[in-house]
């Protein structure tokens, strides 16, 4: 169990999910650029995250910008969307409304769906997280994506929990230790918003007590 002033960005799930080297730069060194990717990322939260708005559609009751927070998992953060759905069993009251409700976590992308499991993984964390605060089981989330206009459906698997209590605990572990994993150049490093901070081809290049190793700094024969 982790204490509130332990407790770290939800968010940060995701990049480290993605590469624990930017999850350091943003998270422990407080390095962030910003690129077309992320604006335009941004703007999608901003129309979705609006604190004071609720929608009833039916069975359905949607609220934005819901606060979360995890003490076994030591994160906190806010849910672009979390719906409120009406059922027989396994939900929960809500004032003002009759019987039950299960939640079901909504997250906002730009882009198409990742062939890795970053956003997944944070679907289930705010999911993780809506279990511990409101009692009650969550066995599904989705993700909205900007470019398909279309939403995947995310099953919060026991496998996919094991991978987000994992990655909560290397977040942990990285900033507790104000530990930055040294850079290792991928394919994904085009589209990573701290890649120019990051420099990741450094990784690839010789050290210099290898250059001498080899001689290359020898004195010319004369």
């Amino acid at each position: 169990m982790y204490s509130e002033e332990e407790c770290l960005p939800l968010s940060g799930i995701q990049h480290i999910a993605f590469c624990p080297r930017q999850f350091a730069l943003i998270h422990i060194e407080c390095q962030w650029l910003e690129n077309a990717l992320t604006f335009d990322g941004r703007i999608m939260h901003d129309s979705a995250d609006d604190p004071f708005s609720y929608e009833a559609r039916g069975t359905v009751l949607i609220t934005r910008a819901v606060p979360l927070v995890s003490a076994n998992l030591g994160l906190y953060g806010v849910a672009d969307v979390v719906e409120f759905r009406k059922c027989d069993f396994g939900g929960v009251p809500l004032d003002g409304r009759e019987g039950l409700w299960k939640p079901y976590p909504v997250e906002y992308k730009r882009g198409r769906p990742k062939q890795d499991d970053r956003d997944a993984v944070q679907v289930c964390a705010q999911a993780m997280c809506l279990e511990e605060m409101l009692g009650v089981s969550v066995d599904e989330g989705a993700l909205f994506y900007g470019k398909t206009r279309r939403r995947q459906v995310i099953k919060i698997d026991a496998e996919l929990r094991t991978r987000v209590r994992y990655l909560a605990g290397e977040m942990h572990r990285l900033y507790e230790g104000g530990i930055t994993p040294p850079p290792r150049k991928t394919s994904a490093c085009e589209s990573c918003s701290v890649a120019e901070l990051c420099l990741p081809g450094i990784g690839s290049k010789r050290s210099s007590k290898a250059y001498l190793a080899d001689g290359a700094l020898e004195e010319p024969r004369k």
